[in-house]
Parts: structure tokens; C-alpha cells; sequence
């Protein structure tokens, strides 16, 4: 099966003909319509998108197959995904959120911190999400080059350098 990522949400239905209210999370919002088709997330539906004007929230969309407010209605909440490979290449210090989940995170010496879980991004710069072993079960870590100095995609691993800890 080809590696999907989340590109976009429905958030709820937008007038009585069948458009949705549509979250995009491509760094620029109108992209989101050239990934079509966008999938649901266990891949049972598939949607061709043509987006219709911004609305408050994010963007008024015409969904493939959706006529009705009660179809629009029924689909809020639905993740939307597209294929991995269609998605622009990256320069080298960049990546997409999908590729850093699951990765492992050493600390300089090469000790396990543990694994990205999830990637936070509040407006001031990502957060890193980290997962490990003993005492500190979650490390929230600033996704920076001073903390995390190298992302290695090839080898699935992640090099940090978490500040220390205060007892």
C-alpha cells in the first residue's frame, strides 16, 4: 500500500449544497487541492476537491460524491490524506512532520532517548514530542538546530541535545 500523510481535515459542512468547511495543513492553505485524490484515513473514500472561497476557519470546498448539507455533515471530523509521493521534495533542512514520527532520538554520546511521537507547532517553532525509557517517560524538545543538531532520515535517527536535567 503507497504511504499516505494527513493533509487536511473536514471541519463541519458550509451552506445547504454540499460544501464543507476544509482545514488545510499544507504550508499554504489552497495547495490542498492539488494532492487530490484526498483519501479518508482507512482509504474507503476518495475525494476530487475544488475549493470554492475562504470561509472563517479555513476553506469553503466542494467534495467529489457530496451533494447534500446532511453528506457534508456527516463527514466532519474525516482526515483527509494523499499520497505520500505527491507531496514536493524538501531542501536538506527541512522535513515533513510524517517523516520525523517514529524516529529514534540519541543524545550526542549515542544513548537512547527515545522515539518522536509527535510534532507540536504552536506558532513560535516546532516542539518534538519524545517518548523513552526510565525516569522521564516524555520529552517535549524545541525542534531547533541548537537541540537537535542532526535528522538523519535515511538511518531513521534523530541526534539531540536536551538540556540538562534539574534536580
Amino acid at each position: 500500500m503507497t504511504e499516505r500523510v494527513c493533509v487536511g481535515a473536514i471541519a463541519g459542512a458550509f451552506g445547504v449544497r454540499g460544501e464543507v468547511r476544509l482545514k488545510s495543513f499544507t504550508s499554504q492553505p489552497n495547495d490542498i487541492a492539488a494532492y487530490a485524490p484526498l483519501y479518508t484515513e482507512d482509504g474507503s473514500r476518495s475525494f476530487t476537491v475544488r475549493l470554492t472561497r475562504p470561509v472563517t476557519g479555513g476553506l469553503g470546498a466542494r467534495l467529489s460524491g457530496v451533494e447534500t448539507r446532511e453528506q457534508a455533515e456527516a463527514l466532519k471530523g474525516v482526515t483527509l490524506w494523499t499520497d505520500r509521493d505527491k507531496l514536493p521534495a524538501l531542501p536538506d533542512d527541512e522535513f515533513y512532520h510524517a517523516d520525523l514520527i517514529g524516529l529514534s532520538v540519541h543524545d550526542t554520546g549515542g544513548a537512547l532517548i527515545g522515539k518522536v511521537r509527535a510534532i507540536y507547532d504552536h506558532g513560535a517553532g516546532d516542539i518534538l514530542e519524545i517518548h523513552g525509557p526510565g525516569r522521564r517517560q516524555v520529552l517535549l524538545l524545541p525542534f531547533t538546530r541548537a537541540f537537535v543538531p542532526t535528522v538523519d532520515l535515511a538511518a531513521g535517527r534523530i541526534v539531540a541535545d536536551p538540556p540538562d536535567e534539574q534536580e
